[in-house]
């Protein structure tokens, strides 16, 4: 292969990777700022960060998935679960409340750790949810006990926990319609 050849496929491929690498950023800008919900975009990714931290993936490690792949609270959804259960089925004070202690929560992180909770390693991340657990602010412990019920209620009731691990089934036993009645005498 001559050099020329080889340096314009060289340079393809550089531009395509840049091209979606910008595009790609792209994406996720429009997703910023076309984002429309109850939450603001970085609320739903500190929520997203909170169940990952509760339910990290891999965890718990004896859960047999068909194809091998270890899961937790985002591999199931049960970020995406919390964001819409707390959009649509609490009440405005519980609703303000949440978006109050989310604000706390960004906000204590960057003063203890120096960066985003999304950002924290999961060690940080842990002490940080953990002191809302021991704290005297009832608003506080009223958010960690919320989040910690609703993400183990949300991921122990996906399918692939439900089917997979407990052995669920929808309609336990069998119905045979047509078979032949013979007699026991």
């Amino acid at each position: 292969m001559n050099r020329r050849k080889s340096l314009k496929i060289l340079g393809g491929t550089v531009t395509g990777i840049a091209g979606l690498v910008i595009v790609d950023w792209k994406w996720q800008l429009i997703d910023q700022l076309t984002h429309k919900g109850f939450f603001t975009f970085m609320e739903g990714k500190l929520i997203s960060a909170i169940a990952d931290t509760i339910i990290p993936e891999g965890l718990p490690p004896d859960i047999p998935t068909p194809d091998a792949q270890p899961i937790g609270a985002l591999s199931t959804g049960t970020d995406k679960y919390l964001i819409r259960l707390f959009e649509h089925c609490y009440e405005k004070e519980t609703q303000d409340m949440i978006k109050a202690q989310l604000t706390s929560l960004s906000e204590r992180s960057k003063t203890e750790f120096g960066k985003s909770f999304e950002s924290a390693t999961q060690k940080e991340r842990e002490a940080l949810l953990l002191s809302y657990d021991s704290s005297q602010v009832e608003d506080e412990k009223n958010f960690f006990v919320l989040m910690k019920s609703q993400t183990i209620t949300g991921f122990t009731t996906v399918k692939k926990v439900m089917v997979d691990y407990r052995g669920y089934q929808v309609a336990p036993g069998f119905y045979n319609g047509c078979v032949q009645v013979t007699s026991q005498a």
